[in-house]
């Protein structure tokens, strides 16, 4: 059962402020960890930050020891109503930059807020001086963290960092994203017009596109997040990785599977190789744009899969 705040002695509030100041020492040594190779500048910010905390913890202890001895109760801030929830954002691999730099500052405003209110409930001059101190400390955390900011992340760290980001967005995301888009384009164009020209019926067509595109998105999802962990690649985690692809497999082969819901045949038809085209353009664009292939090496390869596959249906629907 928790606690609540006002129920805390004065050795209680102590502990938990040793405890808290262990645990975010070791986060933020944690978040040092994680961005080393990647973002080695804001590394060492949170390195500082880390070492303000042992300062901080030093402290506390010894106003502790000096007014309740060695025992220190096993009290932390999990076990008292009102401090905020975390996700453990720090055990992730790869870590984001980010979302480092954002829990570290809830991290700082909580333990300013938590240092005020244990102000107000202590009857010790000596420790309620210390913990004002530390109060002040922490709000002034945030300017501190700006300043070890400015300080490592000069303009060539930055431009290194955003290069390291820029990095990470295209093995995490643009890639797996584009791998499924292609897929989804182009596997599902010859199921989908081969059904529509054997049938002529734009439900049955519809009704297999669909069930192409919801299939290759399953697979493709599947295969994508089941291919490596992520953990030697640096191509993050396989949930995210296998989710975008298989999104994105599934609306590439979604695109050209609703003109199908027109009843009229040549409009469908007409409308869904329209959408076709457009989709080639799109892979083309992003191949050139983010994985500097020559726009019109990307076009010709792209578009020349696309019609071999697109022919290929239409032919096994029209024998």
């Amino acid at each position: 059962m928790l606690k609540k705040f006002k129920d805390l002695t004065e050795r209680e509030i102590l502990a938990i402020a040793i405890a808290a100041e262990e645990e975010d020492g070791r986060i933020y040594g944690e978040f040092a960890d994680g961005l080393t190779v990647t973002y080695p500048a804001t590394a060492k910010m949170f390195e500082e930050m880390r070492e303000e905390e042992v300062v901080h913890r030093d402290r506390l202890l010894a106003t502790y020891r000096e007014r309740f001895g060695d025992h220190i109760p096993p009290i932390r801030r999990e076990n008292v109503k009102g401090f905020l929830e975390r996700r453990p954002v720090w055990m992730v691999r790869p870590l984001g930059v980010n979302a480092a730099r954002r829990h570290a500052r809830v991290m700082e405003m909580e333990a300013a807020r938590f240092y005020e209110r244990a102000a107000s409930r202590v009857t010790d001059a000596g420790t309620r001086e210390l913990l004002h101190k530390l109060a002040d400390e922490e709000r002034k955390h945030s300017a501190t963290a700006g300043e070890l900011e400015e300080r490592h992340l000069t303009e060539h760290a930055r431009a290194q960092e955003d290069a390291s980001h820029k990095k990470l967005f295209l093995l995490q995301i643009v890639q797996p994203g584009l791998a499924g888009l292609m897929d989804g384009s182009v596997s599902t164009l010859a199921p989908i017009f081969a059904a529509a020209y054997a049938s002529h019926k734009t439900w049955e067509a519809f009704l297999v596109g669909l069930a192409a595109s919801l299939g290759a998105g399953i697979s493709m999802g599947f295969a994508e997040s089941l291919s490596d962990d992520g953990s030697l690649t640096g191509r993050g985690s396989p949930w995210i990785r296998g989710t975008a692809t298989g999104l994105m497999t599934t609306a590439g082969g979604i695109g050209h599977t609703l003109p199908f819901l027109i009843h009229d045949f040549r409009m469908a038809t007409t409308i869904a190789v329209l959408v076709v085209a457009v989709e080639l353009a799109v892979i083309s664009f992003v191949r050139h744009r983010y994985m500097d292939t020559p726009f019109l090496q990307a076009a010709f390869q792209v578009v020349l899969g696309g019609v071999l596959v697109f022919l290929t249906g239409i032919l096994i629907g029209s024998s």
